[in-house]
This record gives structure tokens, C-alpha cells and sequence, in this order.
């Protein structure tokens, strides 16, 4: 499989190195100083914590050329835009993953409707320079799988196809059939968790703020009201039921743990806010139309 990478942030080269090193011809592309560090040192990884650090060779491109398979599309929510009219011009399948709550209707109008699939990465991790820091435990492989589907949800051999391919190269992907409900709800509960974390100053402070993370779940029930379809994963739906209070010492409990420490949650970068700004237009775009 002939694969383009588009993306060279934490998530994008982790995943142009399991294709690589299973075989696929993979691009990964990058702009600016982070394609300048990959064409000077390579794609540089390190488990967090250990000195040592692995330098990959993946072949970079700074602009999508020729024909591909597959397209992989890691970027922020709100850069979206600029991709679509880069890629529009191209041939071959995209799959977008990354955080999106508008479903594949505005991706298709600009690239063709037939090419596009959705889903989200969940493997994570941080930029150390121009090192790539993962945990050994989430490369790719964590117990929750990487989902991807088609926008309407039908199950086809493309779908299949690509599903293999991930999982022949150790990436722990599963079909989704509801995977723009999936990301809508991924967007309800992340939004009000991100705006609610970076007004705090971290996961840790806003932890010890319980008004906080009480208002911060009543956004998210309100966003969970207003979807078009009902949650997925269908737990979800304890975020509305479970009683307040349970709720809150929930949500306080992870917010000290570990996961939170260790996700992009201490990210609070321009873009990162930026990124939430749109996918918050991309809900209230739903629920006027509800």
C-alpha cells in the first residue's frame, strides 16, 4: 500500500513508523522547522523517560505528489481547511484522524464525497525538540482500539481493507459503524474538558476547583443533550444518568491520575485552543440544526 502521512506532529510520524516498518511505502509530510529537523536528523523517537533515541529513515515530502493509496490525515481541527484544498487535486482514499465534529459532508464537498473515511488516533505521547517521546505501553497498541469507519456508516471492502493493513503493522485499529456519532461525542466530553483544563491551568488545578469541574459537567451534558444521535460508546450516556456528585469525584480522580498528566490535556498552546474553539462551532453547527 502506497500511503502519504500528512502530519508530522507526535501522532502522524508514530504512525508513518509502524507502516514503514511493516513494509508500506509511506511520505510522511511536514512543513516548516519540523521538515527541516526530519531531513537533517531523521524521525527521531524515544520511550518517555529513556535517554536513548531511535532515529527512523521514513522518506519526507514538504508537498503531496502523485498517487496514493491512502491518505492519513493528522492535524489540528482548525487546519483542516488548508489540507482539503491541498489533497483535493490528488487521487486515492483519506482518512482523516483527528478530532472532527461535522461529519464527512464538508470534507467530501471539497475532495469528493467517495474518498473520505474518519477516525481518531489514539495513540499519544509528546515533542521533546525534535524527539518524539511515546509511552512503551501506548505505541500504537493500547487496549482501546483506533477506530475508523465510513461517514454513513456502511462497512465496506476499502474499510476492511485499510482495517488489515493497520493491524498487520501493529496498529490496533477496529472498524466503526458510527463513527461520526463517535466523534461527536468524543467532541461533547473533550471541548468542555479542554476549555475547563487550560482556564485552570492544568488537569491538577482544576482537579482541586470541584465548582469547576461541576460547571465543566454540565457543559458536557448539555453538549451530550444537543447531539443528533445518541453517544458513542453508549457509556457515555453516564455522563447524563450518574448522579452528580458521583460524577464529579469521577472526573476529579482522573483529572491527579496519570492518563491525565501524561495526554495533551498540559498542552495549552494557541492551537490547542484554537482547535477547540472550531470543534465548539462544529457543535453548536448540530444543535442549531436539532
Amino acid at each position: 500500500m502506497k500511503l502519504l502521512v500528512y502530519g508530522a506532529g507526535v501522532t502522524g510520524s508514530l504512525f508513518a513508523v509502524r507502516l514503514h516498518e511493516a513494509g508500506h511505502d509511506v511520505s510522511l509530510l511536514a512543513r516548516g522547522e519540523r521538515l527541516a529537523a526530519l531531513r537533517r536528523h531523521g524521525l527521531r523517537l524515544a520511550e518517555e523517560g529513556s535517554p536513548a533515541v531511535r532515529r527512523v529513515s521514513v522518506p519526507v515530502v514538504e508537498h503531496p505528489v502523485g498517487g496514493y493509496d491512502l491518505t492519513a490525515v493528522f492535524v489540528r481541527t482548525h487546519q483542516v481547511d488548508a489540507v482539503l484544498e491541498s489533497l483535493a487535486g490528488l487521487e486515492g482514499d483519506v482518512l482523516f484522524l483527528l478530532n472532527w465534529a461535522a461529519g464527512g459532508e464538508p470534507l467530501g464537498t471539497v475532495i469528493g464525497p467517495e474518498r473520505v473515511l474518519l477516525g481518531f488516533p489514539t495513540a499519544a505521547g509528546t515533542m521533546d525538540g525534535d524527539v518524539v517521546r511515546y509511552r512503551a505501553t501506548n505505541f500504537m497498541t493500547r487496549r482501546v482500539p483506533m477506530p475508523i469507519g465510513e461517514p454513513d456508516g456502511r462497512s465496506t471492502p476499502r474499510l476492511d481493507r485499510i482495517v488489515r493493513a493497520f493491524r498487520t503493522a501493529g496498529i490496533n485499529a477496529k472498524a466503526q459503524p458510527q463513527m461520526d456519532a463517535w466523534l461527536e461525542t468524543h467532541a461533547a466530553f473533550e471541548v468542555p474538558l479542554g476549555q475547563a483544563v487550560h482556564a485552570a491551568g492544568g488537569p491538577a488545578a482544576l482537579a482541586e476547583d470541584p465548582d469547576a469541574v461541576r460547571g465543566m459537567l454540565r457543559l458536557m451534558r448539555q453538549n451530550l443533550a444537543a447531539m443528533p444521535t445518541p453517544p458513542v460508546p453508549r457509556g457515555f450516556v453516564a455522563l447524563q444518568t450518574l448522579p452528580q456528585g458521583l460524577l464529579v469525584a469521577m472526573l476529579r480522580r482522573f483529572l491527579r491520575g496519570p492518563t491525565a498528566a501524561h495526554s495533551g490535556l498540559n498542552d495549552a498552546s494557541p492551537a490547542t485552543a484554537a482547535e477547540l474553539e472550531r470543534l465548539a462551532e462544529q457543535m453548536r453547527a448540530y444543535a442549531r440544526v436539532r
